[in-house]
């Protein structure tokens, strides 16, 4: 797409969701077994056809690509949605792509783009990222993936070892998928134990080679949809404090919070650089994407911590109740802040 597409489209999915994504929709959705609500991921993948962005179109996607994908994350970020768009239409379909398995991504790709299915991808230990995590014997899976999204909802499983990707069921033999208590509510974990798994494995391309750049592309999702929160929550805290009176006036007016949130509009936009750069890099597998992604990764994470803490902060006692949603926010920004792993700085090649 070009700019101007791009900006369109955007300005659509907002539009979406402010309609439907609301704060009253979101609190019902996170109440419920599914973690999201399934209307609002069909009016997202049949109007708007989020789940096909970067699904080629020989497989029944739109043929776009990771940027526009990353674009929604961002928006779905805003409004903490849990629908399953990181986690299927983003890692899983990326995963199959990498694959490069044209027998799989004929067989599995449609129903993830047209959003009839939806896939979760394992491959994190305890400690959030290692794919070493599931072993593979004689075509069975052995091991026990943590951090799954949507673990217990989706349709398939895509795991991923050092031996390459597999595919399995969640009712599979051998499949145990326990849901994880999680410190953010808007987002469903789980954990899956293999034990003797059956499993058909997809592709026969460079295990580590694909591992590598689906770790980029789950940082740089990361990055947007942080993005995307810390920037809702700046507006949040501009609108409460232009409102809310103490001493006769706005406390907005008073000079030292208008200091504390330009900071947090300087933390928003330099973020917002960074994830459209890892974005850009991770879509067009540039020599960098592996660097730019680990720097959006620690730049995001970073401004989306201290804006969520800074918006507690200047709402005051509100933030902290249930009925507020700032502190979604906050829950939002340290859960996201461990997903995936911390990472370490990468070694230039």
């Amino acid at each position: 797409m070009s700019s101007n597409e791009l900006l369109e489209f955007q300005t659509s999915v907002r539009a979406l969701l402010g309609k439907h994504a609301t704060s009253a929709a979101l609190r019902t959705a996170m109440e419920t077994d599914l973690g999201y609500d399934p209307k609002l991921w069909r009016m997202l993948c049949e109007q708007v056809g989020v789940a096909a962005l970067a699904v080629p179109e020989q497989w029944g996607g739109a043929g776009a690509g990771l940027v526009e994908s990353l674009m929604v994350v961002g928006e779905l970020g805003r409004t903490l949605s849990g629908v399953p768009m990181l986690g299927s239409a983003v890692l899983g379909v990326q995963a199959i792509l990498l694959a490069g398995d044209e027998q799989a991504c004929a067989r599995l790709l449609p129903d993830l783009a047209d959003g009839s299915r939806t896939a979760a991808l394992c491959w994190a230990d305890a400690d959030g990222w290692d794919s070493a995590a599931i072993s593979v014997t004689d075509g069975k899976l052995g091991g026990t993936a943590h951090y799954v999204l949507h673990g217990a909802q989706a349709d398939l499983l895509l795991v991923v070892t050092e031996d390459g990707l597999f595919e399995t069921a969640a009712d599979a033999p051998g499949v145990a998928v326990t849901e994880t208590p999680a410190l953010d509510p808007t987002r469903k974990l789980a954990t899956i134990t293999f034990t003797d798994a059956p499993a058909t494995r997809i592709g026969t391309g460079d295990p580590a080679a694909a591992r590598r750049r689906l770790r980029d592309i789950a940082w740089a999702a990361l990055a947007a949809e942080q993005v995307g929160a810390a920037r809702h929550c700046l507006e949040m805290t501009v609108e409460y404090t232009a409102s809310r009176v103490q001493f006769g006036r706005p406390i907005g007016s008073f000079q030292a919070l208008k200091h504390r949130m330009a900071d947090m509009y300087v933390l928003v936009e330099s973020a917002d650089s960074a994830a459209r750069a890892a974005a850009q890099a991770v879509a067009e597998n540039s020599p960098s994407a592996t660097e730019d992604a680990w720097v959006a990764r620690k730049a995001c994470t970073e401004a989306f911590s201290t804006v969520a803490s800074e918006t507690i902060q200047l709402h005051g006692g509100i933030a902290i109740t249930w009925e507020h949603d700032a502190h979604l926010y906050f829950k939002r920004a340290h859960a996201t802040a461990e997903l995936f792993g911390t990472g370490r700085r990468p070694v230039p090649a």
